[in-house]
């Protein structure tokens, strides 16, 4: 019974590591994408970072959704 819990406790670290993983890099060049946009055209900043804001919201969500997936390994 204790192999059992060490393999979930392994199989979700593994799970929310790389699920957080692609988000983490998908979030770091919307930023760097928005702020290269802003430097060229300030003028257009609010809309721009309007949108960056959603698209952040929905890459993170792909990561809440992958730390849900762990949870479900950890404790079913």
């Amino acid at each position: 019974m204790e192999n059992i819990e060490a393999v979930k406790a392994l199989a979700m670290a593994i799970v929310v590591s790389v699920g957080v993983f692609g988000p983490a890099l998908g979030i770091g060049n919307l930023v760097g994408k928005a702020l290269e946009a802003i430097g060229r055209n300030p003028d257009a900043s609010g809309k721009i970072q309007t949108t960056m804001f959603i698209g952040i919201a929905f890459t993170e969500a792909l990561a809440i959704f992958a730390l849900v997936v762990g949870f479900i390994i950890k404790f079913t």
